[in-house]
């Protein structure tokens, strides 16, 4: 049946109630006209066979009215003709109630066979118009046969509104080509498939997935296309923004002065989940230990795509695509990947570290890097953003900055001498007059007329004690002033406490200022460089005494060296006046002096050059109580604290 006739079937069990009165009115009527004519008149001709009028009527009602008005002709058929005739007459009037019956038959046959028909229509009807689709059915001519309830919903116009109406002009359709590329496609394949757009009734723009199925007739011609649409308007809407997200995303991946780098994790959650099953349970301790597996999962990890800058960095610029994998990029000496595995399997999003990668000509690049790992809400996904920073430019400054410092204290220590100038004269011209006594006294001895050789043995012996002494204290005082880099040796603190103390020892007898040394015994080694820990004391013994030099009372330097924890704390304080709170906060600033002929820079080079050994610079003081500064430096490996 073609798509015209499921329109013009009556949805329901029955036709609509107002039709079934009349109906049944008629056909009892005409049953009724037919019985009189057939049984009073004298007509020869097969008047019963205008009951199948009576049951074709009835079948328009209901499928019971049917039954009805068939057993109805049937049993008035064969009362007219025994009220006509009786039982023995056999003859033409016979035949004719015969055909008569016959036709009542065969209609009833037709007519029951048709409703089924019907009601099979109807049932696939309410069934596309249960669908949420909107559901067209047009003929090849263009005008509307059928229009579904989700049509309705949603374009908004009734069927009866859209009915016999073109499709295309009622919705004014735009295609994605021309509308004649698209008919002849449907004619030659039978269908097709695309997205519309269109309006409804309200003026408002959907856009639609389409789908077109053409019928045939028996002789092959098109009878019909059935076109069911489905709003993807808020799914089209959703992946524009997806596209242009991705855009956005691409240019950002691809201007970014960072390196940036996407890796495929995904081989390695599957060999931490074999490592799970296997029964490894302490994953760091089986990652110190298995070297194999950790260089299989760097080959594992593939870089899927890298920006110009990271391509930059490897000096991969020119070469098409990115590095193969994680190994072909990570220097052999990085131990950070490790770690970055542990926090893959822990769940962390973040991981940070720095390391060095290879360019494709050997050279090692320094970087900060930091991973963002796939959250349990993208599954298994193991796809990772790397966020790359050469900081090659960071470490030659910082060097450049070291190499500064290092200057500036050498700088400071040479001002240092210059104002302990009286101190380091008096150091050295002691052992040159005593030089000088025990050479008079040899020559004394040799010039007499007995010579006394063991006097003379004992003043050349004093000779050369007395000259290795200055030579020490001229040793001493260029190294004070050698420049050289950072050294970490195994010292005595008790013994850099000395020959700090030797280098301003006249200084504190000048300034009336009396030591005082509280060194606790057997201190372990320190780990660090002598000259360097000798400019920190030296620098806070000379701030104390010139501290003190304002003040008439008592004046004393205390120095002490004691043990801490996993350190040894070194002090010095004085009587001094103290500091100003005002100036506490500035106080190991650069260039920040209280004394008009001072540079300033002595305390800031002093924390400088702790912070550099690992340990810490502080200051304790109470105004008129003077102020005692305290710094820590580690102890060497194996000592206990």
């Amino acid at each position: 049946m073609a798509p015209s006739a499921v329109l013009a079937m009556p949805v329901g069990p029955g036709a609509p109630p107002r039709g079934r009165i009349p109906l049944g009115v008629a056909a009892g009527l005409l049953a009724l006209v037919i019985f009189v004519v057939d049984t009073l008149t004298p007509l020869e001709g097969a008047v019963a066979v205008l009951y199948v009028v009576v049951v074709l009527l009835a079948a328009k009602i209901s499928r019971r009215d049917l039954l009805l008005a068939a057993a109805s002709s049937v049993g008035l058929t064969s009362l007219a003709y025994l009220s006509s005739h009786g039982l023995g007459a056999v003859g033409s009037p016979t035949i004719r109630a015969a055909v008569s019956l016959a036709a009542i038959g065969i209609v009833t046959f037709l007519a029951l066979q048709n409703q089924q028909a019907a009601e099979k229509l109807r049932a696939q009807a309410e069934l596309l118009d249960l669908s949420h689709d909107m559901i067209v059915v047009r003929d090849p001519a263009g005008p509307v046969t059928f229009w579904s309830r989700g049509a309705e919903e949603c374009y908004g116009w009734s069927g009866s509104e859209a009915l016999g109406r073109g499709a295309d002009d009622l919705l004014r359709t735009r295609y994605p080509s021309d509308r004649a590329e698209v008919e002849a496609e449907l004619l030659r394949r039978g269908r097709w498939e695309g997205v519309l757009r269109q309006r409804t009734r309200s003026g408002s723009e959907i856009v639609v997935e389409s789908r077109w199925a053409l019928r045939r007739d028996a002789r092959g011609r098109p009878s019909g296309v059935l076109e069911t649409h489905r709003d993807v308007t808020e799914r089209e809407a959703s992946d524009a923004a997806l596209r242009r997200s991705e855009r956005r995303y691409r240019r950002m991946f691809d201007a970014n002065r960072a390196g940036l780098l996407r890796q495929d994790w995904s081989q390695i959650r599957s060999e931490l989940g074999r490592l799970e099953r296997g029964g490894v349970r302490d994953l760091a301790a089986h990652l110190a230990h298995d070297t194999d597996f950790l260089d299989r999962a760097k080959a594992s990890v593939r870089i899927v795509d890298a920006n110009p800058a990271m391509l930059a960095m490897t000096g991969a610029g020119g070469a098409p695509g990115a590095p193969g994998s994680l190994k072909d990029i990570l220097s052999e000496t990085d131990g950070t990947f490790a770690d970055a595995v542990l926090a893959f399997a822990r769940g962390d999003r973040f991981f940070e570290g720095e390391t060095e990668v290879r360019t494709v000509d050997g050279r090692r690049v320094p970087v900060l890097f930091g991973l963002t790992f796939p959250g349990a809400e993208e599954g298994s996904d193991g796809e990772v953003l790397v966020f790359v920073v050469d900081v090659s430019e960071r470490d030659r400054a910082r060097n450049a900055l070291i190499a500064a410092q290092a200057d500036l204290a050498r700088a400071a220590r040479v001002a240092t001498l210059g104002e302990l100038t009286a101190s380091i004269a008096h150091e050295v011209n002691q052992p040159l007059a005593a030089i000088v006594t025990s050479g008079e006294a040899a020559l004394r001895w040799l010039r007499r007329d007995v010579p006394d050789l063991g006097e003379v043995s004992s003043a050349l012996t004093r000779t050369i004690a007395e000259g290795k002494r200055a030579s020490a204290i001229v040793t001493r005082i260029r190294s004070f002033l050698a420049k050289g880099p950072l050294r970490q040796d195994r010292l005595d603190p008790a013994e850099i406490v000395e020959d700090a103390v030797l280098l301003v020892e006249h200084e504190l007898a000048r300034n009336g200022v009396s030591l005082r040394l509280r060194i606790d015994p057997d201190l372990p080694a320190i780990l660090a460089d002598r000259v360097q820990v000798q400019q920190v004391l030296v620098n806070l013994m000379v701030n104390g005494v010139q501290a003190m030099n304002a003040t008439s009372g008592t004046r004393r330097l205390t120095l002490g060296a004691r043990r801490a924890a996993g350190a040894v704390a070194f002090s010095v304080g004085d009587t001094g006046p103290g500091i100003a709170e005002d100036h506490r906060a500035r106080l190991f600033e650069p260039f920040f002096t209280t004394r008009s002929e001072g540079m300033g820079m002595g305390l800031a080079i002093c924390r400088s050059t702790v912070e550099a050994h690992g340990g810490r610079l502080t200051v304790e003081t109470r105004p008129g109580a003077g102020a005692t500064f305290a710094f820590t430096l580690p102890v060497a490996g194996g000592n206990p604290p």
